[in-house]
């Protein structure tokens, strides 16, 4: 059976980015993406719907997204779907996040990016877990 797992998001970003290190040296950041949807209600009146979601972002690309994203930021960002399961106090978590592959700031000059405009930077896929001390595999050609 056939399967294809790709996410292209628009957002803002929903906090300023921390950037940090794997012990191995790769960049690596977390950030949060409000994505919003229109649609109109059962009386026909537009209600605007926001989805957060949870990016994570690897290499270059993480030390770009440091470097010029902040609170508020209009970014795209492509990737894949994954689920993250862990356990806390006894308790099963699991949540639905996105690895980003690609980010691309839309801001214009002046805008939340360091007035860099439109540019794009892109990173080979991570493969594994990457959590702990692991290092990510990366695939030299994503495509």
């Amino acid at each position: 059976m056939a399967s294809f797992n790709r996410v292209i998001l628009v957002g803002n970003v929903t906090r300023d980015i921390e950037l940090k290190y794997t012990q191995g040296g790769t960049a690596v950041t977390n950030l949060g993406l409000a994505v919003n949807d229109r649609k109109k209600d059962s009386n026909g009146q537009w209600v605007e719907e926001t989805t957060f979601v949870d990016v994570t972002l690897w290499g270059r690309t993480a030390e770009v997204a440091g470097e010029y994203l902040q609170k508020g930021s209009s970014c795209l960002v492509e990737g894949r779907l994954k689920l993250d399961k862990w356990e806390k106090d006894g308790q099963k978590h699991q949540k639905l996040c996105v690895i980003g592959e690609r980010m691309q700031m839309l801001d214009k000059k002046g805008g939340g990016n360091g007035g860099r405009g439109n540019s794009q930077y892109s990173q080979p896929v991570a493969q594994g877990n990457n959590q702990g001390n692991q290092q990510p595999q990366f695939d030299s050609n994503p495509f």
